[in-house]
């Protein structure tokens, strides 16, 4: 079942990176966002790969590992990636499904769009970030 606007709305409103973003900014993020499901054990992020996309976890839960060791472990409303938005830096952890998982994603290509399109966003999530 694909989730309304508004509660994608609402999980990226949840996330600090978005969190001092108008409501028509939140809106047109979530335009981007794709949903995506993925099984139990299947790898979202692998440590060292470049990062192309953020994700939040809208159900389900996935295990956090540096270096092969457990980091924590995450589940809905948390979120993953959010320096691949910005950055084209290495991936630092591995993320992998503990179970099914839906996911909202938005790919760092159609989020540098959304900042041309919009540099409002880029303000505030480079302020969130440093903070």
């Amino acid at each position: 079942m694909r989730l309304r606007k508004n509660t994608k709305v609402e999980l990226l409103q949840a996330v600090p990176l978005f969190a001092s973003c108008s409501k028509a900014e939140l809106e047109r993020i979530a335009s981007l966002a794709d949903e995506l499901d993925l099984a139990d054990g299947a790898t979202l992020i692998r440590e060292g790969e470049r990062g192309r996309e953020f994700l939040v976890i809208v159900d389900g839960t996935v295990r956090v590992t540096k270096r092969g060791k457990k980091v924590r472990e995450l589940g809905a409303g948390d979120f993953i990636g959010e320096i691949a938005l910005v950055s084209d830096v290495p991936r630092t952890a591995t993320v992998t499904a503990t179970s099914p998982v839906r996911l909202l994603v938005v790919t760092d290509r159609a989020f540098r769009g959304l900042i041309d399109e919009m540099p409002s966003i880029a303000t505030k999530v480079l302020q969130s970030l440093g903070e």
